[in-house]
Formats: structure tokens, sequence, C-alpha cells
């Protein structure tokens, strides 16, 4: 893991000096992600550079930047698993490699493959690669999209950076607010890509490949969700055994000591249960976050686990008063919108484990690709409640809408409105609405245009289509967002079994009743656990990293809410400051459970703080690259 950032201009303005600059001024904005050390590589019009969080080779003080004696360069942020293979099989055709770095192999792979060269790595990363023979920029983004990489292009030139704050320092001064992305924002909690919340700020997709070639720019998928595009066969456990003990053996093949994320539930049991199993001799940390409030703590099932596979445990509890300053410092490290409330105590965890590791196995991905989400459950029955007589339906929602607000976790009453909410609509669009943070008549009383999907109800059932929505957004730009970002603001790298391409394409062959059956989700998953772990566990209700925010926003944090929601940045932005007080409102009168809505509101309220701050400061370091005068008097 690592912090990458470049800059390649169109035409030669300004000195290599400044662009260098420019490249350092992002990299230091980024050091939190790479405290090991630190390079860059110039030439004519382009420069790069990376930090180094050191995971594989320790030893060595090479950061993630290679020059090839042909001339390429690479940098990459993240880890390449099969680098071993791909060492053997390139020196078969004449390929040395002299440096032990697993990221070493990546340009002799190019060179030998040419632009399929992606389609032959296995792990996660984002990278920038830079051919001077051809004049080509390759940007490109692993397959679940676990690493992130931002760019800007102008008339100028093209940015890029693993992080949108450190983006901003360097590319030409933009603050404007993409107001279509402010809406999937409000409703998601999050901006999908290519999408970010500025205008000529984008992500690059999960799964492709830009390639910037003499001023021409290709978009490029070099894979896609496998979901549902594969025979099915006959699930084997004895099979699948072998897939995911290799995934954590590929991944835990590293230098440094690590730990795993545990909250006591199915997937972060089971990831601890094999890791010890294949590394009996590696001394697995475990660490955990607890609430006061009872419904919300993790730590009995995770004391359990760790109990019963000897892995000394750490916990930390998250209180509402820490909540204020950690939004606020993580909105202005990392630059991006996020209102997935499970940041906070990713943080905070993360922060406790950097005293220990380097690297935390969690469990991502396991739910999207064995079917472990409740509304993967209303996918599949929702056909049967529409065929019940309108008048039944009726009586089922007043009774649901009745239900009282409850401030416990994954409640009942929730799921239950959220499942008659939906009934009116179609398959995916139905499944969008169950996740929404905010409802489309919400949105709009906030001044915003609710945004409009491209649906494809392809060839697809439903379920392998709400499956492969999940897995191709929610996954890597909510998710696994929180992961790198709550985690690297610590030099923590956090790695995700499930998310293996082996695992992934395992995962792909199963028929839909071994994901869902009748009422009981990840059904082969769970029974595969059995080998390695107790009934209790397989079979907890699922209740993932939730933070207590119904009773936070009503009690210890009403005030600071109030006064976030209420905040000229949120006017100036477009949204009706009255109506996010009236939702605030009903929150407090329990008339709703307006949580998830009220935190997207608070998060972008301090992100939009911060981007006033980023308006208001000295010119930016292209502004700087323009006029070498100012350039030479500043530091960076």
């Amino acid at each position: 893991m690592c912090g990458i950032g470049g800059v390649l201009m169109n035409h030669q303005e300004g000195s290599p000096d400044a662009i260098v600059h420019q490249v350092q001024a992002m990299l230091s904005a980024m050091r939190h992600r790479g405290p090991d050390g630190q390079a860059e590589y110039s030439a004519e019009n382009i420069a790069m550079g990376a930090n180094r969080l050191a995971i594989r080779g320790v030893d060595r003080v090479q950061p993630p930047l290679f020059v090839h004696a042909s001339g390429v360069v690479v940098i990459c942020n993240g880890e390449i698993d099969n680098h071993r293979t791909l060492r053997a099989s390139l020196a078969v055709h004449g390929h040395t490699i002299e440096s032990g770095s697993d990221i070493a192999v990546i340009a002799p792979l190019y060179l030998e493959k040419g632009l399929s060269f992606l389609e032959h790595l296995d792990g996660v990363f984002a990278l920038a690669l830079w051919d001077p023979r051809q004049r080509r920029l390759i940007l490109a983004r692993d397959r679940t999209g676990e690493r992130h990489l931002y760019y800007a292009t102008s008339t100028q030139g093209l940015w890029f950076a693993s992080e949108l704050a450190a983006l901003q320092i360097a590319a030409p001064a933009d603050t404007e607010v993409d107001r279509q992305s402010l809406a999937y924002y409000l409703r998601s909690g999050y901006c999908p890509s290519p999408r970010t919340p500025f205008v000529r700020r984008f992500k690059v997709c999960p799964g492709e490949m830009i390639v910037q070639e003499r001023n021409k720019t290709r978009y490029m998928r070099y894979w896609t969700s496998p979901i549902g595009r594969k025979p099915t066969a006959l699930p084997s456990a004895s099979t699948f055994d072998a897939v995911f003990r290799n995934a954590i053996v590929r991944q835990t093949d590293v230098d440094v000591d690590y730990g795993v994320l545990l909250s006591g539930g199915l997937d972060s049991s089971l990831i601890t249960a094999v890791a010890r199993q294949v590394r009996p001799a590696h001394r697995l940390k475990a660490y955990c976050i607890r609430f006061e409030e009872s419904s919300f703590d993790e730590a009995s099932g995770a004391q359990t686990v760790a109990g019963r596979y000897d892995c000394p445990l750490a916990t930390v509890t998250l209180g509402a008063a820490q909540v204020p300053q950690m939004l606020r410092h993580l909105i202005r490290t990392t630059g991006e919108p996020l209102a997935d409330p499970a940041w906070l105590p990713l943080f905070l965890v993360t922060e406790r484990a950097s005293c220990d590791v380097k690297m935390l196995l969690a469990g991502e991905g396991a739910d999207e690709l064995f079917g472990g989400y409740p509304t993967y459950l209303g996918a599949l029955w929702s056909s049967q409640y529409g065929r019940l007589p309108a008048t039944v339906r009726k009586t089922i929602r007043s009774l649901v809408t009745a239900l009282p607000v409850s401030d416990k976790k994954m409640a009942l009453s929730f799921l239950l409105k959220k499942f008659v909410d939906g009934q009116e609509h179609d398959g995916l669009t139905r499944h969008l609405l169950w996740n929404a943070n905010l409802s489309p008549d919400w949105i709009r009383r906030l001044g915003m245009d609710h945004p409009l999907d491209q649906i494809d109800h392809s060839e697809l059932s439903l379920l392998d289509l709400v499956q492969n929505h999940d897995f191709g957004q929610s996954l890597p730009d909510a998710l696994m967002a929180k992961a790198d970002r709550g985690g690297m603001c610590h030099g923590v790298e956090i790695r995700a079994p499930f998310l293996d391409r082996t695992v992934i394409e395992y995962a792909s062959t199963l028929p839909a009743d071994a994901r869902i059956k009748r009422l009981r989700t990840k059904a082969f998953l769970k029974d595969y656990a059995r080998r390695y772990l107790p009934a209790e566990i397989i079979e907890r209700r699922k209740r993932g990293l939730s933070v207590p925010l119904g009773p936070w926003l009503r009690g210890p944090l009403r005030c600071w809410a109030m006064d976030k929601l209420s905040s000229k940045a949120l006017s100036d932005a477009g949204i009706q400051v009255d109506a996010a007080l009236a939702l605030m409102e009903e929150h407090i009168q329990r008339r709703n459970d307006h949580a998830r809505g009220l935190w997207n509101l608070i998060v972008l309220s301090e992100w939009l703080e911060w981007t006033a701050e980023m308006r208001n400061n000295t010119l930016s370091t292209y502004d700087l690259l323009l006029q070498p005068a100012l350039l030479c008097a500043s530091s960076f």
C-alpha cells in the first residue's frame, strides 16, 4: 500500500522542476499512506511519485516506483499476489527481474503482453504506467475497486492521485460541486465511479484501464463481474475450502505483522479460523470496536472467536463525543464525503491496530458474493408479496407503518418499513430504494432532483442483478472506500480475502438456492463454515458494523447536528436548510428513523465547509506551475 500521484502536461507549460513540485505536494498530503519512503520520477512534461507503506520486502528501501531498462515507469498502490508465478513465467521469456518487490513484475509483464497485461495481475492495485516510447500513460484500478485512483483533466494535461484531497492540491483550482453527483450522494451516501462530488474530477472505475496516448484518451474495461454470467455448478465445500485457504495464504504472504478485524460475525470469524490454520506459526491479533449501547456492541461474539482460536483481542470504544472532531479530520485528510457511519469506528480501531500491525484482514465482499444482505431476501420474496390481494397488502402496510421507531441495531421495524415502501417499484429500482439513505420525496424537498439510473434489466435474474449492482458500486465506492480511507489514515492496509479472484469466480458458480434458501441468507457459506465455527456464530443474526446514530442525534449530538444542518455551506450548495431541519425534527419526535439521511447531510455539510476553506486558500500548485517566480518563492 502507498499513495501515488502524477502529472502529464500536454504542452511545455512551466518547468520540469515545477511539475515535480506538484507531485511532491500531492505526496506530502498523502504521507499518512506511506511513511516508509518516497520517490519521484520526471522526464520532459511528466512527473510521477509514490509514498511507500512497506508490506513486502521491508528490508528494501525502494518505494513502489520502478524504472525499467526499456524506459517504462510504473508506480503502484497495492499488492500483486501472484508475483512469484509471474516472475517465473517472465524469466522463461527472457525477462530478468533483479528486484524482489512484487511490483517489479508489472513493467516486464506490460512489455510481454501489451495492453492485456492487467488481465494477468492478481491482487489489489491502483497503478500508473508511463511508456515513453509510445508517449502512453495508463491508469488502472483493480477488478473489485479495493484501491482508488482519482484524476482530473483539462486542456493543459492530466493529474492523478490516490486521494481526492491530494488531487485538489495539484490540479487546476476547481471547487465547483457537481449537482448530479450530489443527488447520487444524497440517496446512497457515496458517489459511484466514475463520479466524484466535484466537476472535472473523476474516479477510475473498478476493472478499468484508461489509456492517454498522444492527446487521445481511451476508456477500456479489462474485467467485468462474472456473477450470473458463469454456468452454475453443484456446490462443494471441499472444493471451496481449497480455494479459500489458498486465497488467505496468498494474501498473508507478507513480511510484516498482520491481524484481523473481528466482529464475531460469520465472515470475520471464518477468516480468523482459516488464517490461524493456514499459518499456525503466526500470532494472529484481533481488533474489535465496542459501543456502550448493548445492541451495537460486538465484543461478546468477538471474544468467543478470539478465545477459540487463541488470538489476542484488543478493543476500542467509540463514544458520541469523539464524532465531530473525527469526522472533520477524515474529511480534510481524504477529501471526499462518505456517509457510512462505520467509517468512524473503523478509523478508531485501525488507529489502535497501527500500534501492532501494518495489515488487517477483513470480511468485505462476502455478502455481495454469497447473498448475505436482507435486501436479497426481499428481491426473492417481493414477487410473492405482490401477488397478495390488494386489501391484504394495504392492511400489512398499515400495521408496519404503525410500528414504533426503534434505536436498536438492525431493527426489524426498520427493515419491514423499507420492504413495504418499495413494493410499488420493480426489480433493481426497488433494491435501490430499499438501500437509500433518503427517499425520492425527501431528496426533492431538499432541493435536488432524484438521480436517474440507467437500469439494465438484462438477461440476469433479479438476484444476480442486485448482487452485481452492489458488487460493482456500493462495495468498491462505499465499503472499500471506507476501508481504504479509514485504515490508511494510520498507515494500515486492509485486505479482503473474499475478494480474491479465485473466490469471486467460485462464488459466481453458485446457484440461487445456494445463496438464498427460503429465509436463510448465505446458505452455502454457512454450511461450509461448519468446518471451522460453532453453530451459534454461524447462525448469529447479521449485524454489520453499525453506529448508534439514531439515539446520538436525539441526544449528545443533537446541537452539533442542528448546527451542521443549518450551515451556510449547505444553503450555498442549493440544499433547502428548512427541509433538513424538518427531517431532524421528525427524527427527534420519533415519527421516523432518519438517522442515515441526517448523517448524509451532516457529512455533506462538513465536506462543503472544507471545500470553502480550499477555495479561500492561497494559489494551488497548478497556479504556481504557471507562475515560476511565485513557485520559486514557495515551499512545499
